[in-house]
């Protein structure tokens, strides 16, 4: 199962998998502020309540297990820009001094 995963988000830009997580984070974080205003405003009993400071407590894990993923996902963005701004002054490097200086001789 986590290998067919692994495949499907192989074909998936980094770009486009940090919005897919920054999209869940946001439902998430609704998700805990919905239960925290739930938790202040109603009247609830001591197992809702405990059942509720669960729930908080999943949604805050998930919260920053995101948090995490989202960190990792865009280091590796920016070491691709980085490596594709690399590639783009190479080309333009060999440009030069290949064709450019070769027109003027």
């Amino acid at each position: 199962m986590t290998k067919l995963k692994d495949k499907r988000r192989e074909k998936i830009s980094v770009a486009s998998e940090i919005d897919r997580l920054e999209e869940r984070k946001a439902r998430c974080q609704d998700n805990l502020e919905r239960a925290e205003f739930r938790s202040r405003k109603e009247k609830l009993s001591e197992r809702e309540r405990e059942e509720l400071d669960d729930e908080m407590a999943i949604l805050n894990e998930r919260v920053q297990k995101l948090d995490m993923e989202l960190q990792i996902l865009r280091g590796e963005n920016r070491r691709n820009m980085v490596l594709s701004v690399a590639l783009l002054a190479v080309s333009a490097l060999f440009y030069y001094v290949f064709i450019y200086s070769e027109e003027d001789s």
